[in-house]
């Protein structure tokens, strides 16, 4: 994939985890931040866990968003809505967002495990209700955790990617695949959503009750529905 990937929030757990991931895998990654020494200094501690060629920068959200046609969002719930709002002037006409937004009650306070309560329906189609039209909205890597992403060996989960664009859904099943361990799976319509969201409340619940760090793999379909077209 030629074209560099921004992630938005990238210093958290769950950004710097797939920037980790999709640098080793040889991408180039801009990782986002409020505060851009902050960023650059996530930057270089991937760079540190990568070969010596790896292409990772870090700048703040406005410029990492304008630099890029192909946005990964990783910030928490609380600060999803400002975040858009901001980077509204910056985006590319054709940008691909990927949504890994998540409602959890637990991101306003708490250790709760359910999804609040959105009348867009899930935090991707906020997303969709606030960038340009032009603009393809994807939601994925939900189910995903951050702790398989930090540590080393394959991950053992799949990857699930709603979206009302066709080719978006191909275009990050592919960078969903860059992840060793991961398969992709097509998940239809960008309503669903919310299925991922609420599946993410679950596996939270599992893995505070249980000290683990679970993911999931959906069964039953033939090989093709795995991979990428």
């Amino acid at each position: 994939m030629s074209r560099p990937i921004a992630i938005l929030g990238g210093t958290g757990p769950e950004g710097s985890g797939l920037a980790l991931r999709w640098a080793q895998a040889g991408e180039t990654v801009i990782i986002g931040s409020r505060d851009t020494a902050r960023a650059q200094e996530a930057a270089e501690k991937i760079k540190a866990q990568c070969a010596a060629n790896a292409q990772v920068s870090g700048a703040d959200n406005l410029t990492a968003c304008a630099a890029s046609d192909l946005l990964v969002i990783t910030v928490p719930f609380e600060s999803h809505t400002a975040l858009l709002k901001q980077l509204k002037p910056a985006f590319r006409p054709g940008t691909v967002v990927v949504d890994t937004t998540v409602a959890l009650a637990a991101s306003v306070g708490g250790r709760a495990t359910r999804v609040l309560g959105l009348w867009q329906g899930s935090a991707a189609q906020e997303t969709a209700e606030l960038v340009p039209k032009n603009v393809s909205v994807v939601a994925a890597f939900q189910n995903l955790g951050s702790e398989m992403l930090h540590m080393p060996g394959p991950v053992d989960c799949d990857v699930i990617v709603c979206s009302d664009d066709a080719s978006a859904i191909q275009l990050v099943r592919g960078l969903a695949e860059k992840i060793p361990g991961a398969r992709s799976v097509d998940g239809g319509r960008l309503e669903n959503a919310r299925i991922l969201e609420h599946i993410t409340a679950l596996l939270v619940g599992l893995n505070i009750r249980n000290k683990g760090h679970s993911g999931i793999r959906i069964t039953g379909l033939p090989p093709a529905a795995y991979a990428a077209q």
